[in-house]
């Protein structure tokens, strides 16, 4: 499938997702029907559009040998195939860092112990899929079939769907085991408080500091695979929440192309915006997670008519010649303007560190790209519309009682005094700015760096966070640092392969943190930082 063909795909589906946004934007409290025929249910056991996803044996560390909440899901497959790990010890495993950590880490705001312990039983007696008792974790805006589903918010507190989101059901079919779903910003919008604002899931890697950014809105499910109580876990993404909390956690995060994954029984915030996908702890995690996840689904119709989704996994793995990581195809990487000013000396000599190394395997090629004179005006003018979309499918909410949108009210009230010439001039914006990126920007390179998600999260196009390595923040002498890679429509492989040869001869990606210690909620009064989120904070934050 050539790279213009794609091309044609996208700015045709982009405009028509456009167009649809008003019929297609469902909230739960009138979304009860059941998925269609062929849905959620009978789509989760044709995964990836059909295609059998498999996974190779891998060199597994002796950390996860010893300790099995320190596996990749590629190092935890090997084990549970050659049965030197049982699902129910990995679930176990799990199950006590939640039980004795989550008090401090607060990732979860429910855990479904009972039922991954039967479910990891019958794994155990009859292995099933890919992810045949794997403990993952799942974002609480997907629908999860009888478990209260909240998006952190008071309007959803007590809504029990009754059946799974698709991503959820694909999953299970591959033999996933839920542990618990991952707290999150209210309403997907800013870092993981309760709907009234107070912080609540803190950084993997600072616990005791929990003004140290964790990433939002995907933050519970970020900390869980940092954290060690889930092997991975998908979460949504709407202006960031995949990519920064996997920058800010030490995760690679794969946001992949708009329609790549169904967003169905996903509570929505921008129905032109979010996406689906992983936050895992290599790229090749990232890639068996994406492969069950992707293809069509006839609920949402975003995923259908697009591209075939390529060989995920194969390009997740690194290429030796000889016993030097090569590319698996050439690729140009563009680096633009930004992308080496306006941050500190510890986090410029990061990515200097990361040009460097990609530079030195062989097959790629860094380049310097500009951007036009427009640029800062056009993601603006268009990123701006998103708060109309997000407060026309709230309304009878908003009528009913302001209060119930909590900290994050003032970004659903801004959506009101958008007028119609706006929310036009913006879906202009979006078609130039696309333009001006595939067809200027990325014409000399076929992936680009950038200092934050806008504009490939805005646009649908695919983008990956992995990390780079460390630096202090504030009184925290280690934090991780990442950096986002954004490819061309439906090329979530070329990121992938990127991704794995710079991980094939870096370690960042193999770091943890130390577990935290148990009494620190306790202390946190004494901590500076923010306690909790005023609306002005959340609306300047949010997605």
């Amino acid at each position: 499938m050539t790279r213009e063909f794609n091309r044609r795909v996208f700015l045709a589906r982009s405009a028509s997702v456009a167009a649809g946004t008003a019929a297609a934007a469902a909230l739960p409290a009138t979304a009860f029907a059941s998925p269609a025929a062929g849905g959620p249910d009978a789509g989760a056991a044709s995964l990836a559009g059909g295609k059998k996803v498999t996974v190779p044996d891998v060199d597994v560390r002796p950390e996860a040998r010893q300790d099995p909440t320190e596996a990749t899901v590629a190092e935890a497959v090997t084990l549970l195939r050659h049965r030197k790990l049982s699902a129910v010890e990995l679930v176990e495993a799990h199950l006590r860092r939640i039980a004795t950590f989550d008090s401090v880490y607060q990732a979860f705001n429910a855990v479904t112990a009972d039922a991954a312990r039967e479910q990891a039983r019958a794994a155990d007696r009859h292995p099933g899929g890919v992810l045949s008792g794997i403990p993952l974790c799942v974002k609480d805006n997907y629908y999860t079939a009888g478990v209260v589903t909240t998006a952190n918010s008071f309007i959803f507190e007590n809504f029990v769907p009754p059946y799974d989101a698709t991503s959820v059901a694909r999953l299970k079919a591959a033999g996933g085991i839920v542990v618990g779903k991952g707290q999150m910003g209210p309403l997907a919008t800013t870092r993981a408080t309760t709907p009234n604002g107070t912080v609540t899931t803190v950084n993997a890697w600072t616990p005791g500091d929990p003004s140290v950014d964790p990433g939002g809105s995907s933050t519970g499910p970020a900390c869980s695979v940092a954290g060690r109580m889930a092997c991975s876990s998908i979460g949504t993404q709407t202006g960031g929440s995949i990519v920064l909390p996997s920058n800010q956690q030490n995760l690679t995060g794969l946001k992949p192309t708009m329609g790549r994954t169904s967003v169905y029984g996903v509570i929505p915030l921008s129905y032109t915006r979010d996406h689906s996908g992983p936050l895992a702890r290599d790229a090749l995690d990232a890639a068996i997670m994406l492969s069950v996840l992707a293809g069509p689904d006839q609920n949402d119709p975003r995923t259908l008519g697009l591209p075939a989704v390529p060989d995920l996994v194969t390009s997740a793995l690194p290429v030796r010649r000889g016993k030097k990581v090569v590319l698996r195809r050439a690729t140009t990487i563009g680096v633009p303007p930004d992308y080496l000013t306006g941050v500190g000396a510890d986090v410029l000599a990061l990515r200097h560190g990361f040009l460097d190394q990609l530079a030195s395997i062989p097959g790629a090629k860094i380049v310097n790209v500009g951007y036009p004179d427009d640029w800062g005006l056009l993601t603006d003018t268009f990123n701006n519309v998103r708060l109309s979309e997000r407060t026309e499918p709230f309304l009878p909410y908003l009528r009913q009682d302001p209060k119930l949108f909590g900290v994050s009210l003032l970004s659903w009230l801004q959506g009101l005094f958008l007028s119609g010439d706006e929310w036009i001039t913006g879906q202009r914006a979006k078609n130039h700015l696309l333009r001006e990126l595939l067809d200027g920007v990325m014409s000399g390179c076929d992936v680009l760096l950038q200092t934050g998600p806008v504009p490939f999260d805005i646009l649908g196009l695919p983008e990956l966070a992995l990390p780079i390595g460390f630096a202090p923040v504030g009184s925290d002498p280690k934090v991780p640092v990442g950096t986002i890679l954004g490819g061309a429509p439906y090329e979530e492989d070329r990121l992938l392969e990127v991704a794995a040869a710079y991980q094939a001869v870096t370690s960042w990606h193999t770091e943890r943190p130390a577990d935290p210690v148990v009494a620190a909620p306790l202390s946190r009064a004494a901590v500076t930082g923010p306690p909790r989120l005023t609306p002005e904070q959340a609306a300047a934050t949010s997605a």
